[in-house]
């Protein structure tokens, strides 16, 4: 007779039979006619640092879609479609001229709005060149990045300003990076990041990790002043979400630090100091594909200022590029943070509780726009008549 009475105890909550993680593809998959790609389409992006964009052409990778970029010999900055209309030879292996792209197989040549100007080796130069148009999309210089509208021309808004980043004064410039130091605080680290944009997403209106991650558990990264857990207030914004971080200080102030959230991709961090005032500077995370990423960073900078960003922008620590993978598991970052959630969430087995709860107004505030495109009516913040364009930024270290 089997004795069931003697049959061993397991402990609960074991992994085996566990279900796949599942990732939340609404907010992640960023390709065309995708939801989230298509509301992402309806705003500027940036796609490289303007002083990067020159006359030798460059492979780009923006919203899952491979482009080419260039600066004509006239300076004028162009996005292109790589596989020229011809034969489909990639104008990565072009030639800049004045007026354009010269396609190195038959000499095809576009301009930066992909009008095709000549077909050297037809009749009269290409007689019908003007019905071979190479798929483009319209650029713009602002704030020292290269920005580009990817949506349809119709729906095209206009370029947004930010009440924090002008205007310029004094001997002011506008410091920029398009290598994703905001994920690794080294411009020696990867341009491209291994994992999808909602993870940098996330993690602007996360306050609770700078106490943890930046300073109680890899040592003040920042300033030691962040250790102190702060009190917190999430509030809606007309075009997004902020948050408001009040700390005492040892000396009895008391800081309050806001950060706002503008969707779909844009924050305004304060300075990582105790420097008062408005926030002077943008970070945008702009989708690669749907599993990688990469940031930009634009700031208001004085020429003769010694904070300009040289190295490693944590405190007494090497660059990140030269950590060993040992000193970086002393000391983790953002990069070893969210590298460590996959390219794609698990958010199937995510657990957001009260401290998260900033991350699940900024995924609720995202759906709502991906409904909204996706009925036909234009998103928050897309503005269509001169003097809408710009954008207050609430963003700032207040002592109070």
């Amino acid at each position: 007779m089997d004795d069931t009475s003697q049959a061993p105890v397991y402990p609960q909550g074991t992994g085996y039979g566990r279900p796949a993680p599942q990732s939340d593809v609404l907010l992640t998959q960023v390709g065309p006619g995708t939801p989230c790609g298509e509301l992402m389409r309806r705003y500027w992006h940036p796609v490289l640092a303007a002083e990067h964009v020159t006359n030798r052409p460059q492979e780009v990778r923006i919203l899952g879609e491979d482009l080419v970029i260039f600066r004509d010999g006239n300076g004028n900055p162009g996005l292109l479609y790589p596989h020229c209309s011809h034969r489909g030879a990639s104008l990565f292996w072009g030639h800049v001229e004045p007026d354009g792209i010269r396609c190195c197989y038959h000499g095809w040549k576009f301009d930066v709005e992909g009008n095709c100007l000549e077909q050297p080796c037809e009749p009269m130069g290409g007689v019908n060149k003007a019905a071979h148009r190479q798929p483009w999309y319209p650029v713009r210089e602002h704030y020292g990045l290269v920005w580009t509208y990817m949506g349809p021309p119709d729906k095209m808004p206009l370029l947004p300003r930010f009440d924090n980043m002008e205007p310029l004064v004094d001997d002011e410039f506008y410091w920029t990076s398009d290598n994703s130091l905001s994920a690794h605080a080294d411009l020696n680290g990867p341009a491209i990041l291994p994992y999808s944009w909602l993870h940098m997403n996330d993690n602007c209106m996360d306050p609770f990790h700078a106490q943890v991650l930046h300073s109680t558990f890899s040592g003040a990264q920042f300033v030691r002043e962040f250790a102190v857990m702060p009190k917190l207030k999430f509030e809606p914004f007309e075009r997004g979400v902020i948050y408001k971080a009040e700390r005492r200080l040892d000396d009895g102030r008391v800081l309050v630090r806001v950060n706002t959230w503008l969707a779909p991709n844009i924050t305004s961090v304060p300075g990582l100091g105790l420097e008062p005032g408005p926030s002077d500077r943008l970070t945008i995370f702009v989708p690669v594909d749907d599993t990688h990423c990469r940031t930009f960073v634009t700031r208001r900078q004085k020429k003769d200022d010694p904070s300009v960003f040289s190295g490693a922008a944590f405190a007494n620590m090497k660059p990140w590029s030269q950590m060993t993978v040992a000193e970086r598991q002393d000391a983790p970052g953002d990069y070893e943070a969210q590298s460590s959630q996959g390219a794609l969430q698990r958010h199937s087995e995510e657990h957001l509780v009260t401290s998260d709860r900033g991350i699940g107004m900024q995924r609720r505030f995202l759906r709502q726009q991906i409904e909204r495109v996706a009925a036909g009516e234009d998103p928050v913040g897309a503005a269509f008549a001169p003097g809408e364009d710009m954008v207050h930024v609430p963003s700032g270290n207040f002592f109070v």
